[in-house]
């Protein structure tokens, strides 16, 4: 059968919302700090006004170029434009749905909610520091964690000298919860 009957197969599936763990629990907003709704929003920008057309452009010379089944310029470059334009829609919907949240505005208080940097003490006495973000935010190298992780869960509405259980695959954890502020998340 000629190839041009046939559905490319690539790893690119249709579904939009298929962005690995970046999934909401249904029926819940898009929380996100100002920091990371800039960056998704600086993110969208780029693709839209500097990649996407500059692809378009390619793809247009390659496929001037005449036989298109084996030219090598057109097929990475729609393959390439399927993945931009999915991550385009992506984003969109994630930016239409967003909840900014400015931690640094919230009053102060010693209870843990979304946009709290929280210092904890685990039972063998180790600190560790973690800022709760939005899905799209999460970074575990730099100790931000989404608001519907674990964690965060077993973090979220606790306060300073309150003690949290944390189950892991190691077994249960006791978090003493040292120190909450709220700031400016980078």
């Amino acid at each position: 059968m000629s190839k041009a009957f046939t559905r490319e197969s690539d790893s690119v599936p249709d579904d939009d919302e298929d962005e690995g763990a970046n999934t909401l629990p249904a029926g819940v907003k898009n929380y996100m700090t100002p920091g990371g709704h800039a960056r998704m929003k600086a993110e969208f920008e780029q693709l839209w006004k500097s990649e996407r057309p500059k692809l378009v452009e390619i793809i247009a010379w390659a496929a001037s170029n005449g036989d298109r089944s084996e030219n090598g310029d057109y097929i990475y470059g729609k393959k390439r434009l399927r993945e931009i334009d999915r991550r385009i829609r992506y984003i969109t919907k994630r930016l239409d749905n967003a909840e900014v949240v400015d931690p640094a505005a919230r009053e102060e208080t010693d209870q843990v909610f979304f946009g709290a940097t929280v210092t904890v003490e685990d039972d063998l006495g180790a600190e560790a520091t973690y800022t709760i973000v939005g899905i799209d935010e999460a970074e575990p190298s730099k100790n931000r964690i989404s608001w519907v992780s674990p964690m965060a869960r077993a973090l979220l509405k606790a306060r300073e000298g309150d003690t949290v259980s944390l189950m892991t695959p190691a077994g249960k954890r006791e978090l003493e919860i040292v120190e909450v502020r709220y700031e400016e998340v980078e």
